[in-house]
């Protein structure tokens, strides 16, 4: 028996959100600061894989946020188990005391809590809000609906947002799959009003796709707890993670891969790259037995909330130059980017003695 749980989650999991926590918390300066300072074509193709594209297409950072969501819905058959609203009402407590926390927590990573000015508030503009969605309606779903009405009730969410996408004329206003120019836009203009974030990222009508990217996570969970042979389990999920990806690129032709928005087509392909790369990390870790190469990421999933949160409120790229200021004679015009590294030497020092001392900041 090699299949690896600790508290009833599969270290693979707790290894693949260390794993995208890393893009999220240093690789996207990192690789701009070291293309700034090499000034190559290798280091500005690896920058470029770490930017998010103008409007449409999907570069390597684009699966970032989208796979935070779909690991969340990967724990859900975990946590919540054979539970149901007849005998545990106190479910829904937790699952709505989560919510709110994540949003809070949204807030002060990107809603500009901390600055105590209503003028740069934003409500809705960050991922953790993001997986707040998701997560609360991916409950709701596996709490109150048969396997085959979850299936049923992730393709409303694609099919209609696709349709809402597509119809040309609300409200009195023409709309296309543009920036500044789409219906997720446009609602959250006039729902947020001032406390809009003013960029091209949508949020509020897009929660369809937040929802429908954390079941696809709830799907391959439930396919993580069934009585298969792991390397079958192994299997399918590669397999659905491969078809899923082409699927995307089959509807991608007529509606288009776009994150800002989070399309269908997005959730498909997104979801597609997830599966896979959970198909990856289950057949090493899981399947064959391989660990030790993975605990610096067990390190940073098993904390994750205290590394998003952390590594947005604190900047430990900043903290790393007062320490290691006397490194600049010595890196150059790579300094940046060694602080860059340093500073997260820093945070995971952090994580890895909250680990060590069982210190676990959960919501």
């Amino acid at each position: 028996m090699n299949k690896i749980i600790t508290n009833n989650r599969l270290m693979s999991v707790d290894v693949l959100r260390g794993f995208d926590l890393l893009m999220i918390i240093v690789a996207d300066r990192f690789f701009y600061n070291l293309n700034a300072a090499a000034k190559t074509d290798f280091t500005k193709s690896l920058a470029d894989q770490f930017e998010h594209p103008e409007w449409l297409g999907f570069h390597f950072y684009d699966v970032i946020m989208p796979l935070f969501l779909f690991v969340v819905g990967v724990v859900i058959p975990f946590s919540l188990g054979k539970r149901n609203a007849a005998s545990n009402q106190n479910v829904y407590a937790h699952i709505f005391r989560r919510f709110i926390i994540l949003f809070i927590l949204g807030w002060i990573v990107q809603g500009n809590l901390l600055f105590l000015d209503i003028s740069k508030f934003h409500i809705f503009s960050n991922t953790l809000q993001a997986i707040a969605v998701g997560y609360l309606f991916s409950c709701i779903a596996y709490l109150n609906l048969s396997k085959k009405g979850r299936y049923i009730f992730f393709a409303v969410c694609l099919i209609l947002y696709a349709v809402l996408l597509s119809v040309p004329d609300f409200f009195g206003h023409h709309f296309e799959l543009l920036p500044n120019k789409n219906l997720s836009i446009y609602i959250d203009q006039q729902v947020f009003g001032r406390f809009y974030d003013q960029t091209q990222y949508s949020w509020l009508l897009t929660g369809l796709g937040f929802t429908a990217t954390t079941l696809s996570g709830l799907f391959a969970g439930e396919l993580l707890l069934s009585s298969m042979p792991r390397p079958k389990i192994a299997l399918y999920l590669a397999v659905i993670g491969i078809i899923t990806f082409s699927i995307s690129l089959l509807i991608g032709i007529w509606h288009p891969i776009i994150k800002k928005i989070w399309t269908s087509s997005f959730v498909l392909f997104s979801s597609g790259i997830s599966f896979v790369l959970l198909a990856l990390f289950y057949w090493i870790i899981d399947v064959k037995g391989y660990t030790k190469w993975a605990y610096p990421f067990k390190v940073i999933g098993v904390n994750a909330i205290a590394a998003y949160v952390g590594s947005h409120v604190f900047n430990f790229s900043l903290i790393a130059k007062q320490v290691f200021y006397g490194f600049d004679q010595f890196t150059s015009s790579y300094y940046d980017a060694f602080c860059d590294l340093a500073g997260f030497a820093i945070l995971y020092f952090i994580l890895w003695y909250m680990h060590k001392n069982k210190t676990y900041i959960k919501v």
